[in-house]
């Protein structure tokens, strides 16, 4: 049997929901994907609470909510300890996203399903790899491969390939092949016939206008509304498509010079972009070479403003265009601004991706919108007067209490070592078991005396010791003086060390000075809600700026990949039954579609052993060089070792014939240019290429149909023996490796 394949669902099949599944090779559990909504619902994580304890290892793809929101809950509530695997991008930018999350949450609500020291905990259990580095697991999965391969969606975002034996998982969701500002296209189309492809259908059934079309209209739509007057609102993401945005308006504001102020806020917008123009390595090509060439730094903006509150924004009193976090409109800045925006008929509310379902931004997504919608609105003030004095007087008996709760812990302590000490109830007793100090200085050790003569009262049965114990505290010396300890030197505050962790600690200070004071920030406080009725009158549009592949691209991709076996999940149950009846026709007859928490088997069919080569046999191997590769023909007849392992052996006799193989590709356009070079009259003509006088070489077959991963195609070579067609064929298998 090959590879046992087995995948379960545990959130995001057939909807629209976070995505989250176990995929377990051999036995191996992989959690891959860890995400959350805004909504932060816990009921969407108790299949994952299930099987928590069973994960050996995480994998996230993208550093948004929806892939791995759920991260610090689930290590601090649902017993995840495993490692988890990402790249540089999706744990900085992941990390910065689930501070924007709480934050923004914190101020309107008493946000407890985690907290600031929850997040950290989490991301320090993330090992980060580049794209294409393989990293080997070990114990449990040994022989498992782990490789991150470029997506295209969100900066750092990943396609997984897990291989075993030979045999290839693909975990490809939210994957974009088209080239953008500051992305590269995905490599999922580099892959060919891998045993198990698991993708998503969230796009099935769109389709995509061509980007600069797009990006016209986008801008135009924005310029419109601040040349009438008003002021545009764009719900973006903490991290994520937020910065093609940034780009686009960037790149537009400064070829026009425009003075219309553009603002990014959310509570870590400046260490988002310090972050950003450390990654260039990981965005376009475009990018990486513009900065080679002339050391500019894409993301050094110049005409848009950072900023981590609204107060801000009044400096600015006439028409502006605001970038604010959240998306989805639940919480953030972007619920605030809405708000004091929507009944202004000249302001624009430009929506760039979908909207969760059951958000605010889902319902004006609706067509037609909403008249006027019912929204929260939530502030925290500090607490006055009485509610003050009856804070702090909760505070102080909490207080009182933990004091009390640790004094009778360390009793308890101290009388269970003093009493291991005294064996026995004599008043007269000398406590023999104490070791004096020697009187050598150098060899000194503190040690406590109660050898004490009680004469004229007795104990009573309830002491532990005749007296209180003293300990001598004489240091210790070695050929330099005396030995220091020195952590006694150093002033501790586990308080202020808890606080402070978030700003000096993973982030080197680079975290905004607003939000770390909002980290800081003591002062005793509530929560004040409302609820409002917001009449919408402002416009509102939705432009795609979600960065995903649409349905048609997925359909030539899935058909080009060619799985063994396709696994769809993430969708709506339409666009999922679409894309399996699609794929069952075109694609391959293995598609599966599981519900949730349902375990479906996809097993390789193939057989693949484990065999030893002999090293006599290895000894007797001629290697050809092959790019990066060495090859060679092998002819060897199968035994077993003493561990009974399957072996290739050296032949009894002599080794059969067999047909030259010729092992490369050959590209006619380049081959064109080689016998050019040397001096073959050469030409394109009728699909073929003619050389000399009456030479022809064509290429026959099907490009599309593959099989191990090669199109079912044969170079043929026609023309009258002659020395020219001799001349020319060696030329040929010059550009083949023969065995």
């Amino acid at each position: 049997m090959g590879t046992s394949v087995q995948v379960t669902p545990l959130c995001g099949v057939f909807n629209e929901n976070p995505l989250s599944y176990l995929v377990s090779i051999d036995g191996f559990n992989f959690l891959v994907d860890c995400g959350w909504n805004d909504h932060f619902d816990t009921s969407l994580l108790q299949p994952l609470s299930r099987v928590a304890s069973t994960v050996d290892a995480v994998l996230i793809s993208h550093s948004d909510t929806f892939h791995l929101g759920a991260l610090p809950y689930a290590m601090k509530q649902l017993g995840l300890s495993a490692p988890i695997y990402a790249t540089e991008p999706v744990y900085r930018l992941g990390l910065l996203t689930m501070y924007d999350q709480y934050l923004s949450r914190k101020q309107v609500s008493e946000f407890d399903l985690f907290t600031l020291d929850d997040i950290d905990s989490a991301f320090q259990n993330v090992t980060r790899l580049t794209y294409s580095q393989n990293h080997y697991m070990s114990g449990k999965g040994e022989g498992i491969v782990i490789a991150p391969l470029v997506a295209g969606h969100l900066l750092g975002g990943t396609t997984w390939r897990i291989t075993k034996d030979g045999e290839d998982v693909i975990y490809a969701v939210d994957f974009n092949h088209r080239k953008e500002r500051h992305l590269n296209g995905t490599v999922l189309e580099s892959f060919v016939r891998p045993a198990v492809l698991i993708t998503d259908a969230f796009n099935a059934l769109n389709n995509q206008p061509p980007r600069r079309q797009r990006d016209q209209e986008f801008l135009d739509a924005i310029e419109r509304t601040v040349n009438a007057g008003g002021n545009v609102l764009l719900p973006v993401d903490t991290a994520g498509r937020v910065l093609e945005l940034i780009l686009t308006l960037e790149q537009h504001w400064t070829q026009k010079q425009l003075s219309t102020p553009i603002y990014f806020l959310s509570y870590v917008s400046s260490s988002t972009i310090d972050y950003v123009k450390s990654f260039l390595e990981w965005m376009s090509d475009s990018i990486a070479k513009s900065f080679e060439h002339t050391r500019d730094n894409a993301f050094l903006l110049r005409k848009i403003k950072l900023v981590i509150n609204k107060s801000a924004l009044e400096e600015a009193p006439g028409p502006k265009v605001v970038m604010a976090s959240m998306a989805s409109l639940e919480a953030g800045f972007s619920h605030d601004l809405f708000v004091e925006w929507a009944a202004d008929p000249k302001n624009l509310i430009m929506f760039t991706e979908r909207g969760q379902f059951g958000t605010l931004a889902r319902i004006l997504q609706s067509d037609p919108p909403p008249k006027a919608v019912k929204v929260t609105m939530s502030r925290r003030i500090p607490l006055v007067g009485e509610e003050l004095a009856a804070y702090e007087e909760e505070q102080n008996r909490i207080k009182r209490e933990e004091a009390l709760k640790a004094t009778l812990v360390k009793e308890e302590e101290s009388k269970a070592s003093v009493g291991a000490e005294v064996v026995t109830n004599d008043p007269m007793a000398i406590d023999t078991n104490v070791t004096h100090p020697s009187s050598n200085a150098s060899g000194l050790h503190s040690g406590a005396f109660k050898d004490v003569l009680i004469d004229g009262f007795v104990t009573t049965s309830s002491s532990v010791a005749p007296m209180f114990p003293f300990y001598d505290n004489t240091s210790e010396w070695d050929d330099f003086g005396e030995v220091i300890n020195p952590d006694d030197y150093v002033v501790k505050d586990d308080n202020m060390e808890q606080s402070l962790m978030h700003v000096d600690g993973d982030f080197n200070g680079k975290l905004d000075e607003g939000s770390a004071n909002l980290i800081l920030d003591t002062t005793p406080s509530k929560v004040e809600s409302s609820e409002l009725t917001v009449q919408v009158k402002c416009s509102l549009l939705y432009m795609d700026f979600e960065g995903r592949s649409d349905g048609r691209s997925i359909k030539s991709i899935l058909a080009h990949v060619a799985p063994l076996k396709l696994v769809l999940v993430h969708g709506s149950a339409e666009a999922t039954e679409h894309l399996k009846q699609h794929c069952l026709k075109h694609v391959c007859p293995q598609v599966y579609a599981p519900q949730l928490e349902e375990t479906i088997d996809v097993t390789s069919d193939l057989c693949a052993y484990k065999v030893q080569l002999s090293e006599k046999l290895m000894s007797q191997v001629l290697f050809k060089k092959l790019g990066d590769y060495e090859i060679a023909w092998v002819d060897a007849e199968v035994g077993k070792t003493e561990n009974d392992m399957f072996s290739l052996l050296p032949l009894s006799g002599p080794a059969p014939p067999h047909k030259t193989v010729l092992v490369g590709d050959l590209k006619m356009s380049d081959f064109k240019q080689f016998l050019a070079s040397k001096g073959v009259q050469v030409e394109f003509g009728g699909g073929a290429l003619r050389c000399g006088e009456y030479v022809t070489i064509r290429k026959v077959g099907d490009a599309s149909q593959k099989v191990g991963g090669a199109a079912i195609q044969q170079i043929v070579l026609e023309g009258p023996l002659s020395e020219e067609y001799y001349k020319i064929r060696e030329y040929l298998y010059s550009h083949f490796y023969s065995l």
